[in-house]
């Protein structure tokens, strides 16, 4: 479905917290926009829409109650939620917002890599409790340095290549995986096809997670992968929860095989009160929020405009095109 000229247009906007409304209000584009910050207020609004912009609160059912919909910008890189046969029928045209929050993300693996190594949880629960911790007699209990430590990037896409460069700033080696090994060279120390997965995972003493959630990696570390990494790995997942299976993370944490782990994602989403990872004091739980910055609105919309002007040039091809 064609876009109608700018002066008559109308998009979107929905999440249940970012401001990109005010973001795309400060670009004078001559646009009007709407904002929605539930699904009530999407079902409002749909009829008006020529252009949507949102993620999680996208339900394929939108697709009926907007007849108008030509493009659906979606503001995470997954688009796992958004039926893609649904939009091929309808002729709506879909991207992802892939590449947008690769900055955050990999810096926030770095983060949870830096905060487990040199003890930083403990460090704030000590000083919730005023209690000033004395040296540490048992070396292996000790602070760790990044520094010669091999770190693999399970997802060698472009959080992984960004946080691939964070980590040899730090001294470390990095290996590691992709479906396309004609990408990512040069980065990395070593490059290996997704299917070498097992055989390299004994050589990390970190694993990071930076792939999308899709059938070929929805439990990707489960009980066989982790039985092969080193005993007192460090586990960081900035990917989706999915990705894990769960319970044998759990288990492997509370065997101690697994020594630590950085969880931004869960399977279920806020994670259950009901959890044991709550409790675990080698884990380091943030909410989600690995993509979380300042600047997200920013390049959401940046991302927005340049899609707006493909289809409005009558492009063929849009930027991180799914539909």
């Amino acid at each position: 479905m064609p876009l109608p000229p700018r002066s008559e247009m109308t998009v979107l906007f929905a999440h249940a917290a970012y401001q990109l409304g005010a973001e795309f209000a400060r670009r004078n584009t001559g646009i009007r926009a709407l904002e929605a910050r539930s699904l009530d207020e999407v079902a409002t609004h749909a009829a008006n829409a020529h252009v949507m912009c949102m993620s999680g609160l996208w339900r394929d059912d939108h697709l009926a109650k907007a007849p108008n919909l030509a493009f659906v910008q979606s503001v995470s890189a997954g688009i796992n939620n958004f039926g893609q046969d649904a939009f091929k029928a309808r002729g709506v045209r879909l991207a992802s917002a892939q590449g947008a929050n690769a900055v955050a993300v990999a810096e926030h693996a770095m983060a949870l890599m830096l905060a487990l190594n040199r003890l930083l949880p403990e460090g704030r629960d000590n000083q919730t409790k005023g209690h000033w911790r004395g040296m540490i007699a048992n070396p292996a209990t000790r602070e760790r340095e990044l520094n010669g430590q091999t770190l693999l990037i399970v997802g060698l896409g472009g959080i992984g290549q960004r946080l691939a460069g964070l980590a040899k700033a730090f001294g470390m080696r990095v290996i590691g995986t992709r479906s396309d090994l004609t990408k990512g060279a040069g980065v990395a120390d070593a490059v290996y096809a997704d299917a070498d997965l097992l055989r390299v995972l004994p050589e990390a003493d970190i694993v990071a997670l930076t792939c999308p959630l899709t059938p070929a990696t929805t439990g990707l570390i489960n009980a066989r992968a982790l039985a092969a990494m080193k005993p007192d790995v460090t586990l960081i997942n900035v990917a989706r929860g999915g990705v894990v299976d769960e319970p044998a993370v759990i288990a492997a944490l509370q065997s101690g095989h697994v020594g630590r782990a950085g969880l931004d994602v869960t399977v279920e989403e806020p994670l259950t009160a009901t959890s044991p990872l709550w409790t675990m004091p080698q884990v380091l739980i943030t909410p989600h929020s690995a993509g979380e910055t300042q600047a997200y609105e920013a390049r959401i919309v940046d991302l927005l405009l340049e899609n707006l002007g493909r289809l409005e040039r009558g492009e063929t091809t849009l930027r991180n095109q799914v539909v």
